[in-house]
């Protein structure tokens, strides 16, 4: 048991230390830092000065209200259209279901690629606008094999006395199923939260304005394609210059923290729901 406890103890450590380097690193000056060569335990010369550059960029201030638009109108715009779809695989009775089924299945393993994509965002009107970061991701075939696994849990003779008692498909699926099935459709949103949160390559590819691109485009461009993107009107370069480093860690707090904040309220959710989508038969 005690081998068992260090090994535990040793992976726990190996998982939570580089986040607890970048959070010391972001408090830290910048070429105390850029000097350090070994493990950092804690904050070296405490500093809030890469902070306060990282929000003195407009883009940060942009993209987390890009991020928040697209949450507001993404989220329930994918839960209502997973729900719809799992409950249409798990109903009785319903024509060419099996045909529909299959081609929602042939859509998890083949797609029209990157290009068509784009021609076909273009032709809709989607380019450069938030639009074309939310309409395409509306529903994932995973998820609804996830919803109508739920859904087949809930006994039939519940649907049964519903429609005895003159309920309607609409009704059974807006007041029934919802609070049955609770616990999947929080896993639901919390994947597809973290999924839009998380999500920067359809940015870079159908957003041409800097004022609409999601924090973590905005986080990218700032750490990997642009590290001088921090810079502007508001940061004078040789400011910049002098938290060049401590800013790179600031930005991942910034654009790490949130997410990381709302999963504990959802995690005994998602252990029940990955057990439910593991069952798909």
């Amino acid at each position: 048991c005690s081998s068992d406890l260090f090994v535990m103890l040793i992976l726990i450590f190996i998982t939570l230390y580089p986040f607890y380097y970048i959070i010391c690193a972001s408090f830290s000056e910048n070429s105390l830092i850029a000097a350090n060569q070994g493990l950092l335990f804690w904050p070296k010369g405490f500093t809030l000065g890469g902070y306060k550059l990282t929000f003195q960029h407009p883009l940060i201030l942009s993209g987390y209200r890009n991020i928040i638009i697209i949450l507001a109108i993404g989220l329930p715009y994918n839960l209502l259209l997973t729900l719809f779809c799992g409950y249409f695989m798990s109903c009785q009775g319903m024509m060419f279901k099996k045909v529909i089924i299959g081609l929602l299945v042939f859509t998890m393993f083949f797609g029209g690629g990157l290009i068509p994509s784009y021609l076909n965002q273009r032709s809709l009107g989607l380019y450069n606008n938030l639009w074309a970061l939310i309409i395409p991701s509306g529903v994932s075939v995973y998820n609804a094999i996830i919803v109508r696994s739920a859904i087949d849990g809930i006994p039939r003779s519940l649907f049964e006395a519903a429609e005895i008692d003159g309920a309607n498909d609409i009704y059974v699926l807006f007041r029934i199923v919802p609070k049955l099935i609770m616990p999947t459709l929080a896993v639901i949103l919390l994947w597809c939260g973290v999924s839009h949160w998380n999500s920067w390559f359809p940015a870079t590819i159908y957003i041409q304005d800097n004022d609409l691109l999601p924090i973590q485009a905005v986080l990218r461009a700032i750490l990997i394609a642009n590290d001088k993107l921090i810079t502007s009107s508001v940061i004078e370069l040789d400011h910049y210059n002098s938290y060049a480093e401590v800013i790179k860690y600031a930005i991942i707090v910034v654009g790490t923290l949130p997410i990381l904040c709302v999963y504990p309220f959802l995690q005994k959710y998602f252990v029940k729901g990955v057990m439910i989508g593991a069952v798909k038969g």
